[in-house]
């Protein structure tokens, strides 16, 4: 039995370590166990059950990282993708009127699509047509507009009729959380692993005697798991079958977002762990990539967003995971969560709010990596970043980036830095507008 799981996993008790594979999984599981208190937290602001949005979450992590270990053997871990959720809630159903049943429907198909495109193997060639600097730009503006709401959603800004947000009162949770973002940032610099996990135990125990986080009476930690019910296997296929450019445009860019997040994590993982092979290739990328796709439609099927592999991967990677028992121990971990449920429904707005703006912070590194000083390079970048944040919709800023980048590379007669699928991309995007503007 132990030689089969071994097999399964990819370990090898000649090369590696079985504790040091176990450490590693625990290291990546404290690092990004901060979406279980998030990701309840988004969803529900598209009219999303917490709890069942708090179980689902766990369950599309646990499949989709079981997956990454007895298929892709590689020491990575899955879940609900931050950035992706705040594209489901806040674009899809918040800003251009979805339910979240049509939503869910938007993701299933993605998953479906990526699944294709991984066994025909087109992803690679997708992302390899799309400019670099576009890519870092789309993750920066992710972060912004995550950072955006989390200060928002803290009270730390507010609406304002002649100044479009201004600052806030300092009110308690809004209090809370400026210790929390600076708590988390001091933590981050000193290279504390799960940095972002003790922020939110810090600040959810803080705001217990201010009555910012809420004890309920009788409260215990453990529990039986809370059902998925009231949003599992709930999807509403209407839209779909309708003439909804809207509708596809957001598939498409939610497969988008997916392609580059996974791509980078892999990447970067791979080349921390010292896998990436002489020629570029990394081993079994095509089966971590099917991790992912999977885990995207199970999630679906389930109640919640996007699934994709975690950068927080690292630092399990870093600990010395090299094997699929890394990530069988994350989804082990994972589905022990399932019991702790009250324990992380008690966890107040101020906790996970300087959580979004930290992700988010994080989220704005691949901005150095832009060549500021050619505009035709620059200027679409900080057009599709700038715009994220401020017509609250990623794939608002996505769209007027890439047509940016389309129409200046014309203009200044540089059309060999265009692929044929970035002139795709813009004629969508512009028929887009013009349809759903006009």
């Amino acid at each position: 039995m132990k030689k089969l799981f071994y097999q399964l996993t990819g370990f090898n008790p000649k090369q590696h370590r079985l504790r040091t594979e176990f450490f590693a999984g625990f290291t990546t599981f404290f690092t990004m166990c901060y979406i279980l208190a998030v990701n309840p937290q988004i969803m529900s602001s598209a009219g999303m059950d917490k709890g069942a949005v708090f179980s689902a979450t766990i369950l599309a992590a646990a499949v989709a990282t079981l997956v990454m270990a007895f298929y892709a053997k590689q020491p990575l871990a899955l879940a609900p993708g931050m950035g992706l959720n705040a594209f489901f809630a806040y674009t899809l159903v918040v800003n251009m009127g979805y339910t979240w049943q049509e939503a869910l429907v938007a993701v299933f198909i993605e998953g479906i699509i990526f699944i294709l495109l991984t066994i025909f193997k087109v992803r690679e060639a997708i992302v390899n047509s799309v400019p670099t600097n576009l890519r870092y730009a789309i993750s920066a503006g992710i972060g912004l507009f995550i950072g955006y709401i989390g200060l928002k959603n803290s009270g730390i800004i507010v609406g304002d009729p002649n100044e479009l947000t201004t600052l806030g009162a300092w009110t308690p949770t809004a209090l809370l959380t400026a210790i929390g973002i600076l708590l988390g940032c001091s933590l981050l610099a000193l290279r504390v692993p799960g940095a972002l996990f003790y922020a939110i135990v810090a600040i959810t125990l803080i705001g217990i005697p201010l009555g910012v986080t809420i004890i309920p009476e009788g409260f215990s930690p453990i529990a039986l798991p809370t059902s998925i019910e009231p949003i599992a296997f709930k999807l509403d296929f209407g839209k779909l079958l309708s003439i909804d450019l809207n509708y596809y445009a957001a598939i498409f860019i939610m497969l988008f977002m997916d392609i580059f997040d996974t791509i980078g994590t892999l990447i970067g993982a791979a080349t921390s762990a010292g896998m990436v092979k002489k020629d570029g290739e990394i081993p079994r990328i095509s089966h971590a990539m099917m991790a992912d796709a999977i885990g995207t439609t199970a999630g679906s099927l389930l109640g919640t967003s996007t699934v994709t592999t975690y950068a927080e991967s690292s630092t399990g990677v870093v600990a010395g995971g090299r094997t699929g028992i890394t990530s069988f121990t994350v989804a082990i971990l994972f589905l022990a969560a399932l019991f702790l449920s009250p324990l992380f429904m008690t966890i107040p707005a101020a906790a996970t709010a300087c959580v979004l703006f930290l992700v988010g912070f994080l989220m704005l590194h691949p901005l150095k990596n832009i060549n500021l000083a050619d505009p035709t390079e620059a200027v679409p970048c900080f057009i599709t970043a700038f715009t994220m944040p401020l017509t609250s919709s990623i794939s608002e800023g996505i769209a007027l980036g890439m047509i940016a980048y389309v129409i200046i590379k014309l203009f200044t007669r540089r059309q060999k830095d265009l692929s044929a699928v970035m002139y795709i991309l813009a004629i969508f995007f512009i028929l887009r507008f013009i349809y759903t503007h006009h």
